[in-house]
């Protein structure tokens, strides 16, 4: 299996060495570059086509979440691992619904960001780690009303995103296709009033609903 291919972006250059020291230490991982802006982040994933973007949330010319939606509007194929100091909820879910496929926050790195980057490149969605995990369930401490109105259906799909099924296992496992799996998903997601399966699994988890 190749390896992952890692495009690092932050505009502290002791920061991408960093994390380039550390991924480097990792097998299975190969950093092909680093970027210290957004516009040159933009240039070097249409040159180089990582599998994995590394990017940080704050830069000179562009912030993250301009970012990421230039690379949705671009088209182009890579998963975004957003890294930041902020770990409000409001924050979190946006870049999430924008197309981001995980999220990190600065302080705990060193201890997850392998394991992040491996997560997102298998098709893993709305990955963070159990420290931001954790602080989303505080915070949906007062969300709570739209588990009866999940269908039969979608409490399967749900038991298994909480189990960490991809949607392709998800699948598999109910006799659906990947696309009847997004559509349940879609429909979980609204009706519990989140937009990621981590906040559907935490919620899941909180209020017992399995």
């Amino acid at each position: 299996m190749p390896d992952i291919r890692v495009l690092i972006t932050d505009d502290h250059p002791i920061v991408c060495k960093g994390i380039r020291d550390l991924l480097n230490s990792a097998v299975g991982i190969t950093v092909i570059g680093e970027a210290y802006s957004g516009a040159q982040t933009l240039d070097m994933i249409k040159q180089n086509t990582p599998d994995v973007l590394l990017l940080d949330m704050e830069l000179p010319d562009m912030n993250g979440i301009q970012v990421i939606q230039a690379i949705s509007t671009s088209g182009i194929a890579v998963r975004v691992l957003g890294l930041s100091s902020y770990d409000d909820r409001e924050y979190i879910t946006q870049l999430l619904s924008l197309g981001a496929s995980g999220y990190l926050i600065k302080d705990e790195v060193p201890e997850t960001i392998i394991e992040a980057i491996r997560g997102v490149a298998r098709g893993e969605e709305g990955w963070v780690s159990r420290k931001v995990a954790a602080h989303l369930s505080q915070m949906l401490q007062s969300d709570s009303g739209g588990a009866n109105n999940l269908t039969p259906r979608e409490m399967d799909v749900l038991r298994l995103v909480v189990d960490g099924k991809t949607n392709a296992e998800i699948g598999l496992a109910l006799g659906i296709s990947e696309k009847t799996v997004e559509k349940h998903l879609d429909s979980i997601f609204r009706k519990l009033g989140v937009v990621s399966r981590v906040e559907a699994a935490v919620m899941a988890v909180r209020e017992n609903m399995l």
